[in-house]
């Protein structure tokens, strides 16, 4: 019989998990009683095996348009951590992008003047980016003991959704973090709308498209993650609507519903339902 790769709550809560009506192949999603948090029912190896799709040599290779939406993201997220830092520094702020992939923000920050660097845990992805020239570690956070404070600034994008134990990275991260210091991550919205009409067919819950989702966070409880973890939320930014993929509707059944999910962009992003979502957090104190 198979092991279930998430038996708890990721967030650290003692209530039980109860079933929800999302049901995917490996199960219907378990949701806590206590957050909110969703967790799939993916078997331990079924969620290994999902995640060998990291260390593809072709994985994570965009476009010209994909780079330039990247690049645009990356300045933006970039110009909000230093205003989040202030002006109270009179160097470079050092900065690490954990799971980096090919260090595309690596590259970013240090063209903004950060000192920049980054982790990845696959191997051959980690190598492609130093061959790129990014300062780029290979393993996990944990493994590369950087001493107290080192940092001002972290990044987290789109990985603690990987993750059944992200308390452990999210303290290893405070860790490093100077007093002050800014983390960001991002995250998919399990409470946003585009959650609750799409349910199993939202590309960000099937582990066959997004390989390793196996934790989804919403607003709660990605709250309650930072202040478990000793961070402070400086902001929660959720943005972006979708009701339907182009595979599921055609012509002009897809085209109303692209713009009934347009106009409620704006809604959703003052009202928390989004289903991009951005999270500032900042260390009070050393930790």
């Amino acid at each position: 019989m198979s092991v279930r790769y998430i038996d708890s709550c990721p967030v650290g809560c003692t209530a039980a998990l109860s079933t929800t009506d999302i049901v995917m192949p490996e199960g219907p999603l378990l949701s806590c009683n206590a957050c909110g948090q969703l967790v799939s029912q993916i078997s331990e190896a079924d969620y290994l095996r999902s995640m060998q799709a990291f260390d593809d040599a072709g994985f994570n290779l965009p476009d010209a348009r994909a780079a330039a939406r990247r690049a645009r993201h990356a300045g933006a997220r970039l110009a909000r951590i230093r205003a989040l830092l202030g002006g109270r520094l009179d160097r470079r702020p050092r900065l690490i992008d954990v799971g980096c992939s090919r260090g595309d923000f690596v590259a970013a920050a240090t063209a903004s003047a950060f000192d920049a660097e980054g982790v990845e845990p696959a191997p051959q992805i980690a190598a492609a980016a130093r061959a790129a020239g990014r300062k780029v570690h290979t393993g996990l956070l944990e493994e590369q003991q950087f001493a107290d404070a080192q940092f001002d600034a972290v990044s987290l994008f789109e990985v603690v959704e990987h993750l059944r134990a992200p308390l452990v990275l999210m303290r290893e991260c405070r860790r490093i973090l100077r007093p002050g210091g800014v983390m960001l991550l991002s995250t998919g919205n399990a409470a946003s709308w585009t959650a609750r009409v799409m349910k199993a067919r939202w590309d960000y819950f099937q582990t066959e498209k997004d390989a390793g989702h196996v934790s989804f966070f919403n607003p709660r409880s990605i709250a309650l993650l930072a202040e478990r973890t000793g961070f402070e939320v400086a902001a929660i930014v959720t943005s972006r609507v979708r009701f339907a993929e182009k595979s599921d509707l055609r012509g002009l059944a897809y085209g109303v519903t692209k713009l009934a999910a347009e106009a409620l962009a704006l809604p959703a992003r003052f009202y928390g339902r989004g289903h991009d979502m951005l999270v500032y957090l900042r260390n009070p104190s050393a930790a």
